[in-house]
């Protein structure tokens, strides 16, 4: 399987935040996210594992138990399951978020 991100037409998610799927089977899927400046990704929990990619920009990712991180292009961070966890946008920021299994919920 391939996408090519150009034919993905982006969600809009709301807050001015859009959201791509990108390719994905039942166990697992990549989804691009490009939030603007001031945007929040309100704290929230999932039982999937999630990785993200900053492709670019810099956020405060806060985590259940973690003190809040500043991250930027070239970061990563790892959400395990049911952890509640969530962003403050401080630039104009791209993710890719990668979740095992698959996100049903986005599709």
């Amino acid at each position: 399987m391939f996408t090519e991100n150009k034919a993905v037409v982006p969600s809009d998610i709301g807050g001015g935040v859009s959201r791509k799927i990108l390719s994905y089977s039942k166990n697992l899927m990549a989804a691009e996210l490009v939030f603007p400046k001031g945007a929040v990704g309100a704290k929230h929990s999932h039982p999937h594992e999630q990785i993200g990619y900053i492709v670019s920009g810099r956020l405060i990712f806060q985590e259940e138990g973690q003190a809040d991180q500043v991250l930027q292009s070239g970061d990563t961070y790892y959400v395990a399951p049911n952890v509640i966890h969530g962003v403050e946008i401080l630039e104009d920021t791209k993710l890719l978020d990668i979740f095992t299994p698959m996100r049903e919920d986005f599709v």
